[in-house]
């Protein structure tokens, strides 16, 4: 069996191997074709987010919903921050209106609420609107990684 990096496509919600050095190069899904490390954020829905939140590399996740405006102000914010996280943490947003299974099985209490995940375990949780510098540092500071 190939050695590699788990990652579920954030589209089909297919598991992939990828070879840790081959992370920067594109590698896209072998099932639907989807870039697996884009440098943007992916809408998700919780069966996604049941198998992503497995992966070896973290997922950021911005629970939200359309009602919210504190929710729209933060997107352009978590957008960013996926383009400045890229190669290292994948983001995606997934809508609490749409999926409130995902927003109770999570313990979600208020929104926006950030939830990066990693191999299965919760690494840390955030709320609130914030500048996406500051989730930039949240997460390779929770990853252990240089903010």
């Amino acid at each position: 069996m190939a050695e590699g990096l788990r990652l579920t496509c954030l589209s089909c919600g297919q598991a992939n191997r990828v070879p840790a050095g081959k992370l920067s190069d594109g590698p896209k899904c072998g099932i639907c074709g989807a870039t697996l490390m884009a440098a943007k954020v992916s809408e998700i829905d919780s069966d996604i987010l049941r198998k992503a939140a497995q992966d070896d590399v973290p997922l950021l996740v911005d629970f939200w919903a359309p009602w919210c405006g504190p929710c729209r102000q933060m997107a352009p914010q978590f957008q960013t921050a996926a383009g400045m996280l890229a190669g290292e943490v994948r983001l995606a947003k997934l809508d609490t209106q749409s999926h409130p299974e995902a927003a109770q099985h999570y313990g979600i209490q208020g929104i926006p609420a950030f939830i990066l995940f990693k191999k299965g375990r919760e690494q840390a949780r955030a709320a609130g609107v914030r500048p996406a510098a500051d989730l930039v540092v949240f997460a390779r500071g929770k990853l252990g990684a240089k903010a």
